[in-house]
């Protein structure tokens, strides 16, 4: 099987289920940012990061295929003719707090905050802060798709939980190297 297939040298692409669509389309940026962000998900787990990090980090970048093959679905071909779902498996509302619980663990370890952290602390830490701010913005074209295509609530819940996590999660990266963490306090200007 040959990796090109020239069906797109005119600018479309094909979504799950077949439907052609303009590859400048809110949906297929939507997919296509949650992949940039599994790719940055690997950046931060090739840095180095703690076992319980690294651990977690395998699991999102399981969910994030999952997230991006349900973008790349569209609503009307989630159902297969036989009634059966195209998908194999959807991002739930378990992975939703299994999010929060680990947010909640890694966050009761770490200091309190007082003042906006700098995204630094270490490779480890500012990879994770690049997530984050990818994570940003993939939410934010899902929920641009919503507003003119249906999805599922719990794929834009499960991202804006996700930066979240990639917040806490460099912290954590942080004070387990070492590092100290860099604030953004106007007072020490």
């Amino acid at each position: 099987m040959k990796i090109y297939t020239k069906t797109g040298d005119k600018g479309e692409t094909s979504l799950y289920g077949g439907r052609r669509v303009s590859k400048a389309s809110a949906r297929v940026e939507a997919y296509g940012t949650v992949d940039e962000l599994n790719s940055f998900v690997g950046v931060a787990l090739a840095a180095g990061q703690p076992a319980i990090l690294a651990e977690q980090l395998a699991k999102i970048q399981f969910d994030l295929f999952t997230l991006g093959s349900e973008v790349a679905t569209p609503k009307d071909q989630i159902t297969l003719a036989n009634g059966k779902s195209r998908l194999p498996v959807v991002i739930s509302q378990g992975d939703i707090e299994q999010l929060e619980r680990w947010i909640d663990k890694l966050d009761a370890s770490l200091e309190p905050l007082q003042y906006f952290i700098l995204p630094a602390g270490g490779a480890s830490a500012a990879a994770l802060h690049v997530c984050r701010t990818v994570c940003r913005r993939a939410e934010r074209c899902l929920v641009d798709v919503q507003m003119h295509d249906a999805l599922r609530g719990e794929l834009v819940q499960y991202l804006n939980r996700l930066s979240d996590y990639f917040f806490v999660a460099a912290r954590y990266a942080a004070k387990t190297a070492g590092e100290r963490e860099h604030y953004w306090n106007p007072a020490q200007r």
